[in-house]
């Protein structure tokens, strides 16, 4: 049976060499992972680039077919804003394992992708988005922490990132430490 269901891509990995396994965060049952075949044909990769906000018509374990449902202004060409998105999936790939509906927080990341796209200061963004999602994960920062606050310096964003990425690794237990951290701190740089 079909069924068709809106989904942020977290991660694609090749599978053999006709399929890719999707990693997605769905609307109607969170966590989901699917089998997609034929990414070699013209623009399908596309569809799957991190952070994409796409609309999947499935089976249970495979893609029928898939669209894009927000086409991005700037965040597929700008440098800064890809290199967030790629560290945001990679975060939101690690902490939200469960295949169980959270409407609440799909609907709260398709709105950070969405002003990813619009924002002109692409260098805070990732930094806001981690403490709101610790929140929304359950373990807010406390108000009067400094990991609260915005880094000014490039040095301070640095180990600003870092202590934050040590608080997630505190409170989740499927925590790694982000590959894509050193590539935002560089850019960034």
């Amino acid at each position: 049976m079909l069924s068709t269901t809106d989904a942020i891509v977290l991660s694609l990995q090749p599978h053999s060499d006709k399929a890719h396994v999707l990693h997605a965060y769905t609307r109607a049952g969170g966590r989901v992972n699917y089998m997609v075949y034929g990414i070699g044909k013209k623009n399908a990769a596309g569809l799957y680039t991190p952070l994409a906000l796409v609309q999947l018509t499935t089976d249970k374990t495979s893609i029928r077919t898939a669209q894009l449902s927000f086409v991005p202004r700037t965040t597929t060409v700008d440098p800064y804003k890809r290199t967030v998105a790629l560290f945001l999936s990679e975060i939101l790939y690690h902490v939200l394992r469960h295949p169980m509906p959270d409407e609440p927080m799909f609907d709260s990341i398709r709105e950070a992708i969405r002003l990813l796209d619009e924002t002109n200061t692409p260098q805070h963004f990732h930094v806001q988005f981690l403490i709101e999602l610790a929140a929304q994960l359950g373990f807010a920062i406390p108000l009067d922490s400094s990991l609260r606050t915005l880094p000014q310096t490039r040095q301070e964003r640095q180990k600003h990132l870092r202590d934050l990425c040590a608080y997630f690794a505190e409170h989740v237990e499927t925590w790694r430490e982000p590959k894509s951290l050193d590539i935002l701190m560089e850019v960034f740089d």
